[in-house]
């Protein structure tokens, strides 16, 4: 091919040999006039149409819904609760709100009925997604550290001093020893832990004035008010490795024992305020029995008989005395009590010692709104223009998507000023508005066949969402978990959805990272990967069997087990599941 830098060098060669006097002048150069335009021309693209606010937004809702059916399938149960909680919150963001348009009122539900289906599907799997959220107790971190502290160093002349002058020191209503295992902790606040400590005063500012107010009512001093910076940092969903859950970190059984219920829909141990009045009954039990407030916190910490035996073997009621040397008390016990101290000086005042003080001018404040029937959160989210992360923040004692269904009143909390909202939606809301799921007791002669059509659910989602085959028999007065909008129900909604719905989810990126494999295919026999907090007896109750069962199957001598373990479990799949 001649490149045209070739051609505009040749031309130049002929003009010059022309001006040498070749066979004559060069010609002239004639330029053509540009060619006429074709009648058969394309025309100009037309300008793109404008996005579709409304689809864009459905399109990213599914997105997130999709990512959680991912996590979930790979077992990431946090993650998956996140993105489906995502995918809801996205809509009631929106600046509408999720019932501005027909297509997303019609989104939003299906979305809802979808995920309830998702999570009747984990719950028959007994991998516990459904249960509310959780975060590591704090004080399985610090008791490390405090082992540490066995024997204890000098503290600085700068952290005695601070203390010898703190004006507050007074107002203790509680003796505290200022000992060296004491100001060594104070120390340790203002250094290594100065992070959890202002943390921990930051979350208890809304709490503060309610524990305050509780602690007054029965008569106990104010400074127990601060046991929870160490034990939980004031977050109502903490729980400790042993399975101590709340703010003030009680053990399931000491909680029922203090009228703190606890079943499959509750864990009154997070609720705040429910809590709060159960540890101060408990506190004054201890106090009591030990008429010693360092023996009563000890106590707290690792039970009374435990304490109680240690004082009779050893004839010492003096803590201080009972705490030295390993014979009597275990170390974490003998570091608690120290530990609790020194939260309290700090707290009392924190700005002796560098601290940002707690803000208790804005205390938690919200409406309480009584359900008779068991109400979907997402829809009390929606019914109050509320994030979901909002209403379960304030109703963390709450371990599934719904209020208990089997109660018929329930006090649940929303933002103030929305209560006579959702008293007003609740008022004129059918049954299906509310929950999608309902319980079924199985009638005598009844089988999953019968149940299904006479529920008219699909017999494969039926089974499916209690952990059955689609054969088994069922025994009349179980009760059987029935999701209101199965699968089936699902896709004949899906298929007359409004159109730009589809297409918004067609127009979307696909990100193949997000699809959903086959489901297993369910077995009696199951590897089941052991997570942080959980106990053989919990484990057994998940998966309908027994502990001695879980022990043989895996030829276990003990009942430790740590995080990371794998069990093998042999699942029930022939009878239908009791409710808990």
């Amino acid at each position: 091919m001649v490149r045209a830098s070739h051609v505009r060098w040749l031309g130049s060669l002929v003009f010059l040999c022309g001006a040498c006097g070749g066979r004559g002048p060069a010609q002239p150069t004639v330029t053509p006039p540009p060619p006429a335009p074709s009648a058969h021309a394309a025309p100009a693209p037309a300008p793109a149409p404008a996005a579709d606010p409304v689809a864009t937004l459905i399109a990213t809702s599914e997105r997130h819904y999709d990512a959680g059916r991912h996590e979930l399938a790979e077992g990431h149960l946090d993650q998956a609760r996140r993105e489906f909680d995502r995918s809801v919150s996205i809509l009631l963001e929106s600046s509408d709100g999720a019932r501005s348009d027909a297509r997303l009122r019609d989104h939003f539900d299906r979305l809802v009925d979808r995920i309830s289906a998702q999570e009747a599907a984990a719950l028959a799997e007994g991998d516990g997604f459904s249960e509310g959220p959780s975060e590591p107790a704090p004080i399985d971190e610090l008791l490390a550290i405090a082992s540490t502290f066995d024997t204890p160093g000098t503290p600085t002349a700068e952290t005695a001093a601070a203390v010898r002058t703190d004006p507050a020191l007074a107002a203790h209503d509680i003796p505290i020893p200022l000992n060296d295992r004491v100001l060594n902790y104070i120390e340790l606040f203002q250094g290594r832990l100065r992070g959890h400590i202002q943390s921990g005063m930051d979350n208890g500012a809304q709490y503060l004035p309610m524990i305050q107010d509780v602690f007054k009512a029965e008569g106990l001093p104010l400074d127990l008010a601060y046991i929870p910076l160490i034990e939980s940092a004031f977050k109502p969903v903490a729980q400790s490795q042993k399975s101590a859950r709340g703010v003030w970190q009680f053990m399931r059984a000491t909680g029922e024992e203090r009228g703190l219920e606890t079943n499959w829909f509750v864990d009154e141990r997070s609720d705040p305020e429910k809590s709060t009045r159960a540890a101060a009954q408990y506190l004054k039990l201890l106090y009591n029995q030990f008429g010693d407030w360092h023996l009563a916190l000890a106590s707290y910490n690792g039970g009374p008989g435990r304490v109680q035996r240690a004082v009779e073997r050893s004839g010492i009621t003096d803590f201080w005395e009972l705490s030295e040397g390993k014979r009597h008390l275990p170390r974490e016990t003998r570091e608690y009590v120290p530990l609790i101290l020194a939260a309290m000086v700090v707290a009392r005042n924190p700005t002796q010692y560098g601290f940002t003080p707690m803000s208790t001018d804005k205390p938690l404040s919200y409406d309480t709104v009584a359900v008779t029937r068991a109400v979907d959160l997402r829809r009390i989210a929606e019914w109050t223009d509320t994030p979901l992360e909002g209403i379960q923040a304030l109703n963390p004692e709450l371990r599934r998507w719904t209020t208990p269904v089997r109660s018929d009143r329930y006090e649940v909390k929303v933002p103030p000023g929305t209560g006579d909202k959702l008293r007003e939606r609740l008022a004129s809301a059918t049954a299906a508005d509310l929950a999608a799921l309902h319980w079924y007791r199985v009638k005598r002669g009844e089988s999953i066949a019968t149940i299904a059509r006479k529920l008219g659910v699909s017999r494969g989602d039926l089974a499916e969402a209690n952990g059955l085959s689609a054969k088994a028999r069922v025994q009349a007065g179980h009760d059987l978990l029935v999701p209101r909008a199965p699968s089936t129900a699902l896709a004949a909604r899906a298929e007359t959805a409004a159109p730009a719905a589809r297409n918004a989810r067609a127009a979307a990126p696909v990100d193949t990272r997000h699809e959903r494999p086959a489901d297993p295919p369910r077995n009696a026999r199951v590897i089941y990967k052991v997570r942080r907090g959980d106990t053989l007896e919990k484990i057994a109750r998940a998966f309908d069997t027994t502990v001695a069962a879980i022990k043989s199957t895996n030829r276990l001598r003990g009942n430790h087990i740590s995080a990371g373990d794998r069990l093998t479990i042999n699942r029930p799949t022939t009878t239908a599941r009791a409710t808990q």
